[in-house]
């Protein structure tokens, strides 16, 4: 579904990202995680050809997604809040999505509908503005937002960060209801507990590069453990 050729972000004389190859299938639940200063979210942002590469490509579907624009309507992703309209009220920014994504007022409940204990009663006929709401609040409306218009692939940067147990719990159920509906997807997380939880594969970026590329579940814990703790 996403494939990774000799993927290069270089600054001046400092190579950020240095990917040789990479493939993430369709339905899968893809974990990436690393230190600050990794290229966890530069390589989310190369993805989402926010940041173009210095060399290589991603491909979606075997089109560079620095060629195509088609595959913006089938990935959803929530890295940060500059991604959302902060001067919106969270109901007026999800009126605003259904519009772009062309779902009736019904789609759009049917949605938002999925996220009544996630957001627990908390988020919509508020009347507060996004950018008013707390870090956790900003969070559960990105990831909603990501979700809507029934992406192929959705990216989520650090998900369960500023979010409560409960916030959190919850949002791990929901990414496992939507893997297990076929959606594909990516998470970067500080978090070791919750993407071992839930991810099926764990890529782990140091300093720009693959070091690690797990897919044994009963193996992740134990061996991002023994990493981590070098």
């Amino acid at each position: 579904m996403i494939r990774i050729e000799n993927l290069i972000k270089q600054y001046k004389t400092a190579v950020v990202l240095n990917i040789s190859s990479l493939e993430i299938q369709q339905g899968e639940c893809f974990g990436l995680v690393g230190n600050n200063g990794a290229g966890k979210t530069t390589f989310f942002r190369m993805i989402l050809d926010l940041v173009r590469p210095t060399g290589g490509a991603v491909l979606y579907e075997g089109t560079n997604v620095c060629e195509n624009e088609d595959w913006k309507r089938e990935v959803g992703a929530f890295l940060d809040e500059h991604m959302l309209l902060g001067y919106l009220t969270p109901d007026e920014y999800f009126e605003t999505l259904r519009k772009v994504y062309g779902l009736s007022d019904a789609d759009l409940a049917n949605h938002l509908g999925k996220f009544t204990d996630f957001f627990n009663d908390e988020i919509l006929d508020k009347k507060k503005y996004i950018r008013d709401l707390s870090k956790g609040n900003i969070k559960k409306v990105g990831i909603a937002a990501a979700l809507i218009g029934q992406p192929k692939a959705v990216l989520l940067d650090e998900p369960f960060e500023n979010l409560d147990p409960t916030s959190q719990n919850r949002l791990k159920r929901l990414v496992l209801e939507e893997s297990q509906n076929g959606v594909t997807f990516l998470i970067s997380s500080h978090d070791l507990n919750h993407v071992t939880e839930i991810c099926d594969r764990i890529v782990l970026l140091e300093k720009g590069e693959v070091k690690k590329d797990l897919k044994d579940k009963l193996e992740m814990g134990q061996e991002l453990d023994t990493y981590f703790n070098h």
